[in-house]
């Protein structure tokens, strides 16, 4: 007889480990299927000769659901926070130089030029109407700041958030504060000072976050509570709908682990894989998700840990890092100075730095070998920040699909999506491709699913 199981989660990766997590905090058994050997998709933390290194993500935004989720997986006293004065630079004429980071810091600094400040100024005193189709990030910011700020600013901020084209990503879909700011205000100052007013609650102050042991520690820590509902090595292979004689509509799902096949039926199933990889699976489910979940391209990252003797770098570390326009000649996107944010990642005497290498923009940049990336890392960062000797320790880890695009049309694309799952009430999705791709959007997303599902089983 085949096992019928009242929910089943496909993809071990943070989206995944929080909804299981949630669900059988609820009383709900969920179980939990990953194709790969270890849960937490991109993110890994590993030492190495001493190194603490994170292999995805660097950090972790601070979110109130976030705090709660560790303190309720007991590892809030391994919580480490960066420095909240921590400068950004960005690379500037050859130069790194601080990014001003509220509109009062960018109107009395030299980041920008005085037509630029203008441009700023005249926005919180003016009125402009966003167009009714669907624009870029480099549109919008071309049209209410001019290049100036896309240049120096927003280019190398989307490249280091979404490792994206502004020329392409949808303002709509990847910053809809600010697409909201213009339309509830006509101004985008205005606008994000009343969506402050307005936000019920404690305000949160913007902060970054890390583990004492690397960030797998949240994995680590929801692989554990999830305890059996967590199965590794366990591929979906299929999945079809399955009538029950009720009427009620399930799904059948082949999964194939240690070489077999076996059949399982769950009366809801949640889709927690990348967007291509649930398209591929649901389409004997209903054929036409397969063309709207490819639709979301993905961009390829390589990061690559630097590991230098203190005694060997002359500039002072003394910031969160730097991001780099496009119109540079480098290759690398951004350089985060992990041994600046948080203690105990390298031996004694040592720095880390994590640099980018890939996305949207020069994708054939993240297939080059680990010998070539690093090589081409330190040869770029070597005279930005004064390194005089060769890194002692170098590591790559490259991601093919490393950060979903929000790109021109995504809207589109997920309401086609909500329409498809629609005709489909027990099936649901997770996931970075639906409401940002940081690891806090994921973690809301998973568990407002959860709390979705606990609420209508307790209403029946």
């Amino acid at each position: 007889m085949t096992p019928t199981l009242p929910i089943l989660i496909v993809g071990g990766g943070i989206s995944g480990l929080v909804c299981a997590y949630a669900l059988r905090k609820a009383g709900i058994e969920a179980q939990l299927v990953e194709a790969s050997t270890k849960p937490g998709g991109v993110i890994r933390s590993e030492i190495r000769e001493g190194f603490l290194l994170d292999l995805g993500p660097q950090s972790i935004s601070g979110t109130a659901a976030l705090r709660s989720l560790c303190a309720d997986l007991g590892i809030a006293d391994q919580v480490e926070q960066a420095p909240s004065a921590a400068p950004r630079y960005v690379l500037i004429d050859g130069a790194l130089k601080a990014v001003p980071l509220s509109p009062p810091a960018m109107l009395s600094s030299s980041f920008l030029s005085p037509r630029t400040k203008w441009r700023i100024a005249r926005d919180a005193l003016g009125t402009t109407r966003a167009p009714e189709e669907d624009e870029s990030v480099a549109a919008f910011v071309r049209r209410k700041f001019g290049a100036e700020l896309l240049e120096r600013l927003v280019g190398p901020f989307v490249s280091g958030i979404y490792a994206g084209d502004p020329e392409r990503l949808s303002l709509r879909a990847a910053f809809p504060q600010l697409y909201e700011a213009e339309q509830s205000a006509g101004s985008v100052i205005r606008g994000m000072r009343r969506a402050a007013k307005s936000r019920k609650g404690p305000r949160e102050r913007p902060s970054l976050l890390s583990f004492r042991d690397g960030n797998e520690t949240l994995v680590r820590a929801l692989a554990a509570k999830i305890g059996p509902g967590l199965r590794v090595g366990a591929e979906v292979v299929g999945i079809s709908v399955h009538r029950e004689p009720a009427g009620a509509t399930g799904f059948e799902i082949r999964i194939s682990a240690s070489g077999r096949e076996e059949t399982v039926l769950a009366e809801r199933l949640i889709v927690a894989t990348s967007a291509d990889v649930a398209g591929t699976l649901l389409r004997d489910v209903n054929a036409a998700f397969e063309p709207v979940l490819a639709g979301i391209e993905y961009a390829p990252v390589a990061v690559v840990s630097l590991g230098y003797r203190r005694e060997d770098v002359s500039h002072s570390l003394a910031g969160f890092g730097f991001l780099v326009p496009r119109s540079s000649s480098l290759q690398v996107l951004g350089t985060v100075w992990n041994s600046s944010l948080f203690p105990g990642r390298t031996p004694a005497g040592h720095v880390l730095l994590t640099s980018f290498v890939g996305g949207a923009t020069n994708p054939g940049a993240a297939a080059l070998s680990a010998q070539e990336l690093s090589k081409l890392v330190h040869n770029e960062i070597a005279p930005l920040l004064q390194i005089r000797a060769a890194p002692m320790f170098s590591h790559v880890q490259t991601c093919r699909h490393a950060l979903p695009q929000y790109n021109i049309g995504h809207m589109d694309r997920l309401r086609a999506l909500e329409r498809l799952r629609a005709d489909l009430p027990a099936l649901s999705f997770i996931g970075n491709y639906l409401r940002g791709p940081a690891i806090g959007n994921c973690v809301q997303l998973a568990l407002a699913t959860a709390e979705a599902i606990r609420s209508r089983a307790k209403s029946t």
